[in-house]
């Protein structure tokens, strides 16, 4: 035999059961040559890598009372969940525009939609922020309905690359499109102690926000490298060491989280984009549309409840939700992170 001949290369061998790398968990980021194991992922509460559960699908399609022939909007495509179950309601005639800024998972969510049969003829995707929408409403006339889920995917989450989890090691980023704006890494090293103060308590509600903000412009300051995940997460473990062994390891987890949200929300203009579209939607919402909106944090919501109400009060809106719809527990327990999911809605007059 020709020594020069290679031997045909064996496939990567599945390191057990739950590898830790983002890039070993092939079964879970092929899912359709691994439905087997795509289902015990999930069985077990836990989100595949690399896809997106969608939450509180089935109120959110009660209430939208989507019928054939209509035009409508979900304004955060994401892993495009949602939307697949609402072009099943339009054919024939029906058409939903989609948006997201995300220009990695944006073809991919496009390819996948498509693999369903879903082309241009009903599915128009763009790639804009959802606060564009009135752009939307010019180019498809009045929407019948829309929909917002303000959350971050699951998959930009799961991959360290993106630099979204504390958990794992990755680029301290956070933008939902990385090719435009400011990093997180690089916004922290312009900001003073009061303004990362102010950033921590307004957008995240973090109760230590004085601590962490004075440890991470202290460490700016004296030169220190903050760039990576990781670094940010030591940082805030350092700022809480004040607090005893029984409750610092807890706590270091929930103030991680809410650091980070808030660095995610100032580096993509979240709030901004938020009220943008909050006052745009009505105008492009036809007589009677529907709007439901998904959110997961205080501040989101907040926003939400106090628009809905205040154009309830204008009669703009006919009816608002007058409280939020939660996931079911069984919701919850299969998918952890619908937790703090809080879902309203309105219907224009």
């Amino acid at each position: 035999m020709d020594d020069q001949t290679s031997k045909p290369q064996r496939r990567a061998r599945y390191k057990g059961t739950h590898p830790k790398s983002f890039k070993e968990k092939y079964k879970e980021l092929q899912p359709g040559q691994y439905t087997g194991d795509i289902e015990k992922v999930m069985l077990q509460g836990r989100t595949p890598a690399g896809m997106h559960r969608s939450i509180c699908v089935k109120e959110i399609i009660d209430f939208l009372k989507i019928l054939p022939g209509q035009t409508g909007l979900d304004a955060t495509l994401g892993y495009g969940g949602h939307s697949l179950e609402m072009l099943k309601y339009l054919a024939p005639g029906g058409k939903l525009y989609a948006t997201d800024v995300d220009p990695f998972e944006l073809p991919r969510t496009k390819e996948r939609l498509e693999s369903y049969g879903y082309g241009p003829d009903i599915l128009i995707i763009k790639k804009m922020n959802f606060s564009q929408i009135d752009q939307i409403a010019a180019e498809a006339g009045p929407l019948n309905f829309v929909l917002a889920d303000l959350g971050v995917s699951s998959m930009q989450i799961d991959n360290p690359e993106r630099g979204f989890s504390f958990k794992v090691e990755g680029p301290l980023d956070l933008r939902l499109n990385p090719k435009t704006g400011k990093s997180a890494a690089a916004l922290v090293k312009t900001l003073s102690q009061d303004e990362l103060e102010w950033l921590f308590h307004e957008y995240s509600d973090e109760p230590y926000h004085k601590q962490i903000a004075k440890t991470i412009f202290t460490a700016i300051s004296a030169g220190a490298d903050i760039s990576t995940t990781t670094q940010l997460k030591e940082l805030i473990a350092e700022a809480l060491e004040f607090l005893s062994p029984n409750e610092r390891k807890d706590e270091v987890k929930k103030s991680c989280q809410r650091c980070f949200q808030a660095l995610r929300i100032e580096v993509n203009d979240e709030f901004e984009a938020l009220e943008k579209f909050l006052w745009k939607l009505p105008d492009a919402l036809a007589e009677g549309g529907r709007v439901a909106i998904l959110s997961f944090h205080s501040g989101e919501d907040r926003r939400v409840k106090k628009s809905f109400q205040q154009l309830f009060r204008e009669g703009i809106y006919r009816e608002v939700a007058p409280d939020p719809i939660r996931p079911t527990p069984e919701e919850c327990n299969a998918n952890p992170r619908a937790r703090s999911a809080k879902l309203r809605w309105a219907i224009k007059a």
